[in-house]
């Protein structure tokens, strides 16, 4: 592997605090050096990207990539390479497969799967429960041991509040993050969008708000008993960003995520009952839009993470009721939070880079989210600037559900290097 020298671009890196126009050497699969006009060693390569933003890569913690059990939605390398072509040089893959990833085999399967597609890494997350099942703790240390990064039921709440507490004390002693899918099945039963105005418009039964709220403050409560580390996912009210912040204030060990969808749409997307609009937790109303907004900006909410859930076209074609939650959303996030949040003038762009890669290194003890010298040459190059139309039939993904077909944005990856070694590179228009 030859070195690269990356030069003219703007780099951003808030691990750092870094904001200017400096160049970039990397040098066998790792950060060398940041300064201006660097020479570089006489067989290193270089790469002009003027115009540009050279940040430390995108890390996504929360992705579905259907293998083992529904590739015909996804597999490992189509959605490490739909993460490449998002810009995101790391995803967390969700366990919630079938077979489940709930021991030590399944995540080796996982990371093996991940390496030799030679995309963006890929990190496999273990089941809280064997088989999602809610009744016994998985063997957690050999999940670890075979290289899970944390545990979660996602798709499924735990519901046992005594079994949450047992799994947040035993992942103490590994300084593992529990994430969990917030949800009280027994409010959300039935439900298909969100409680509202445009669900009884709809004549649709709607999932309300405390359904989600109810989890989120058991789940609270758990982590500050217990000391252990939790991780929220998906996070859609206003309650919810209420009590993080609260917890945040009193110590607790949390840290949480928002979705793109989330902080881009509400419920008045399903109209026309659009089943690419659906998903759990569902799209709620535009107060909730707005504390989700407010709770990335000021950090409440630390990572943004896409919950990407490829579903086949047949699938989503069914009736609104019928049709499976979840979207696609590597290759759409980082266009969708430029446009959204970034060039409306909600975030800089030092707190984008803060929440779509340092934050969720940090919030899984992955490695990355830095470009400080030593740090894996993992590199997301994008412009910020570009104007371009969400056409799913050009996604890499193997499925097109999207609520932001058609849609024009501004801003998107150019080019994704991983350990010094560009892995995807966006074709010239």
């Amino acid at each position: 592997m030859r070195p690269l020298v990356i030069r003219g671009g703007r780099v951003v890196d808030p691990s750092q605090r870094l904001d200017a126009q400096v160049d970039l050497l990397l040098i066998e699969g790792r950060v060398a050096e940041l300064g201006r006009e660097l020479a570089g060693p006489d067989d290193a390569e270089s790469l002009d990207v003027g115009g540009c933003v050279v940040a430390p890569g995108l890390i996504d913690v929360h992705v579905h990539l259907r293998e083992p059990g529904s590739e015909h939605k996804e597999t490992i390398a189509s959605g490490a390479r739909a993460a490449a072509a998002g810009g995101f040089t790391a995803v967390v893959a969700m366990p919630n497969t079938d077979p489940p990833i709930d021991n030590p085999a399944a995540v080796g399967f996982v990371r093996a799967a991940g390496e030799r597609a030679g995309f963006a890494r890929v990190y496999p997350a273990g089941t809280i429960t064997v088989g999602q099942a809610g009744e016994r703790i998985s063997e957690i240390g050999e999940l670890v041991g075979a290289g899970a990064v944390t545990i979660t039921d996602d798709g499924r709440p735990v519901v046992n509040a005594g079994l949450m507490r047992a799994a947040l004390e035993y992942c103490q002693t590994f300084d593992l993050p529990v994430s969990v899918h917030a949800e009280d099945l027994h409010l959300s039963r039935g439900g298909s969008m969100n409680e509202g105005v445009v669900s009884t418009r709809l004549g649709l039964t709607g999932i309300p708000n405390a359904a989600e709220d109810a989890m989120i403050a058991r789940d609270l409560l758990l982590a500050e008993l217990t000391g252990g580390r939790l991780h929220i996912q998906h996070v859609s009210t206003r309650r919810g960003v209420e009590m993080i912040r609260e917890a945040k204030e009193r110590g607790v060990r949390v840290t949480a995520e928002a979705t793109p969808h989330h902080l881009a749409l509400t419920d008045a997307a399903v109209e026309s009952y659009r089943a690419d609009a659906k998903m759990n937790p569902p799209l709620r109303g535009e107060a909730d839009r707005s504390a989700v907004r407010g709770g990335v900006r000021d950090g409440t909410l630390d990572v943004i993470a896409t919950d990407h859930a490829p579903h086949h076209y047949d699938e989503k074609e069914q009736a609104f009721e019928d049709a499976p939650f979840g979207i696609v959303g590597l290759e759409t996030a980082l266009g969708v939070v430029l446009s959204e949040l970034v060039h409306t003038g909600m975030l800089d762009l030092l707190t984008l880079v803060e929440r779509m890669s340092c934050a969720p290194a940090r919030a899984l003890t992955l490695p990355g989210g830095t470009l400080t010298p030593g740090a894996p040459a993992d590199v997301t190059v994008f412009d910020p600037e570009e104007t371009w139309t969400v056409d799913p039939a050009r996604f890499t993904s193997l499925s097109r559900n999207t609520p932001f077909r058609g849609r024009r944005l501004r801003g998107r990856a150019v080019r994704t290097i991983v350990g010094g070694r560009t892995i995807w590179v966006r074709e010239a228009r």
